[in-house]
């Protein structure tokens, strides 16, 4: 299954690694595409998670 996430406020590579490592860890996740807007993400993990695994990062950015 793949779902979508859109982001605002991402303004590094640092930050764009930091979301990807973030949620490959995630169990569930086969794969994750992530850049400055968003991210696409293959596997089962809920969306709910997806998002929370993001928000744990406490970076100044807006999920959607």
């Amino acid at each position: 299954m793949q779902q979508s996430l859109s982001f605002q406020g991402v303004e590094s590579a640092d930050q764009v690694n930091r979301i990807t490592t973030a949620l490959m860890m995630l169990d569930g996740v086969d794969s994750a595409e992530v850049g400055r807007h968003g991210a696409d993400v293959e596997g089962t993990a809920s969306r709910e998670a997806l998002v929370r695994a993001i928000r744990a990062l406490a970076l100044p950015i807006v999920v959607r």
